[in-house]
């Protein structure tokens, strides 16, 4: 079992920046991959980033160039920092590990306002 815990969610005026951290606890060994997804109301949920074990990433092409994914200085932590944000990034913003199972974590809340 994976456990996820994010952080880093808020408010923010359009054009600002907000960084969310993810934190995976448990059979971190069994991860391949993690990743941001987020669900705006009446939306269903996208992928934004995910990053490989090796350190490849991939990108929405909604934020390719405002968004970066990263992980920390351990493996089981993961970044995701957001630039020149949007109100249409407005969404609540889920962690995901990728392993023999998809794991999610419970979710944080980003809101930009025009």
């Amino acid at each position: 079992q994976v456990q996820l815990v994010e952080s880093g969610g808020g408010l923010v005026q359009a054009g600002g920046s907000l960084r969310l951290s993810c934190v995976a606890s448990g059979s971190i060994f069994s991860i391949n991959s993690m990743g941001w997804y987020r669900q705006a109301p009446g939306k269903q949920r996208e992928l934004v980033a995910t990053i490989s074990r090796g350190g490849s990433t991939d990108y929405a092409d909604s934020v390719k160039g405002r968004f970066t994914i990263s992980r920390g200085n351990t493996e089981n932590t993961v970044y995701l920092q957001m630039n020149s944000l949007k109100p249409e990034d407005t969404a609540v913003y889920y962690c995901n590990a990728d392993g023999p199972y998809f794991y999610w974590g419970q979710g944080t809340q980003v809101t930009v306002s025009s």
